[in-house]
């Protein structure tokens, strides 16, 4: 963005909250780091910048597939219809075929390992009827999740200008399906899966790299940059990192990989933001579900 454009926008600001218009994102790099049990930040830099969460955005689509599980209104074994709008869903897909049918375990199972777009779309529709409603049940729900500053516009990710995040919401989507959902949140350790006869192999590289990584969620578009939400377990302590923004899915992981290097490290303390005080934790403020 240029310097003319980004005075143009700061200008434009105080009309744009008067009529509603959205805030652009812009790519961003930005990181944050929780200790999960405790709720501390150990560490974080423009966590609360808006930014596009490309493929995390499946990650709250998951969250009320398990959701609707939990409550009887989804079963594993249902059958979810791939409509035209779904099998639309460039680029990554299962591509049965529109009017095909997948039950809803290989729809979970192709989201977390292959981010497939048709298969978080089929979801959407069945729970929500329509794309649009359910974007609107997603954003509801990050709300009650204390994810203050996150408007989803769709169950994918693919581009949307309206579609914001911050790497602390995405932190907090994160620590919720592992809270919320134990049992599922395993299903972000899958490594691969087998489809129809076909194996296919995630590309979740962290998960290979470093020892105690098990999940959860990469994305990434042109708008975006590269992302990825983190779990980590070594030494008794569970983190759960974001890293935003990124040029390469290489630069990315390696940045996660120095951030999990620090925070897992017997010597790890809380990050303390200007003016807070020393082991207020994330969770203090958090309101929960």
């Amino acid at each position: 963005m240029s310097k003319t454009t980004s005075r143009l926008l700061a200008s434009a600001l105080p009309f744009a909250l008067l009529v509603g218009a959205f805030i652009p994102a812009e790519a961003g790099q930005a990181s944050f780091v929780l200790d999960v049990q405790s709720g501390q930040v150990l560490e974080a830099s423009n966590q609360d910048d808006l930014n596009y969460p490309a493929s995390l955005t499946k990650m709250m689509t998951l969250y009320l597939a398990f959701e609707a599980l939990h409550d009887g209104r989804l079963t594993w074994d249902q059958k979810l219809t791939m409509s035209e709008n779904a099998e639309s869903k460039e680029p990554f897909k299962l591509a049965v075929g529109a009017g095909r049918k997948v039950t809803l375990r290989e729809a979970v199972e192709s989201i977390v390992v292959l981010s497939a777009n048709d298969s978080a779309v089929a979801i959407a529709e069945q729970l929500g009827g329509s794309e649009q409603a359910f974007a609107r049940t997603m954003t509801d729900k990050a709300r009650q999740l204390g994810m203050k500053d996150t408007v989803f516009k769709n169950p994918s990710g693919l581009p949307d200008p309206e579609q914001v995040t911050t790497a602390r919401d995405m932190a907090t989507l994160g620590v919720s399906l592992m809270r919320d959902f134990p049992e599922e949140f395993k299903l972000f350790s899958m490594r691969g899966f087998q489809f129809r006869g076909m194996k296919l192999r995630g590309h979740n590289n962290l998960m290979y790299r470093y020892d105690g990584v098990d999940g959860i969620k990469t994305g990434y578009t042109d708008a975006s940059g590269y992302n990825v939400v983190t779990s980590a377990l070594k030494g008794g302590r569970r983190v759960v990192g974001v890293v935003m923004g990124e040029k390469t899915a290489g630069l990315r992981d390696d940045k996660m990989a120095g951030l999990l290097d620090s925070t897992l490290s017997s010597t790890a303390t809380a990050y303390t933001t200007p003016g807070s005080q020393p082991g207020a934790t994330m969770t203090d403020s958090q309101p929960t579900k």
